[in-house]
């Protein structure tokens, strides 16, 4: 069965990278996995799913940490599960102490 989640998250983790399907294809080349930008779009929209060890390079080449989580495999009760964007958001936030006040006013805290 397909985990449609697969699909969204290649793709938001592939801009999240910005990462063009061309070079996502030219990266998975130079891993020894020969992957057609068709057959990259054929992932990220969900018609087809790569294999188990195509996705692990993809996770490598995306900065997937927790693979389960990332694409809906595993969840925990009372957990917040941050995605990979929200995550860098955080990073971003906490690197740059000037700026956190005009976020606190931004998001009315």
């Amino acid at each position: 069965m397909k985990n449609p989640k697969i699909a969204e998250m290649l793709k938001q983790c592939r801009k999240m990278n910005h990462l063009t399907v061309m070079e996502v294809s030219e990266r998975l080349k130079a891993n020894g996995i020969f992957a057609a930008p068709k057959t990259v779009y054929g992932w990220e929209s969900g018609q087809t799913q790569p294999t188990a060890n195509t996705l692990l390079v993809l996770c490598c080449m995306y900065h997937i940490d927790d693979v389960l989580n990332t694409f809906g495999y595993k969840e925990e009760d009372g957990v917040l599960i941050l995605s990979n964007e929200e995550k860098q958001l955080i990073r971003s936030y906490r690197s740059a102490p000037e700026m956190q006040q005009a976020v606190k006013k931004l998001l009315s805290m």
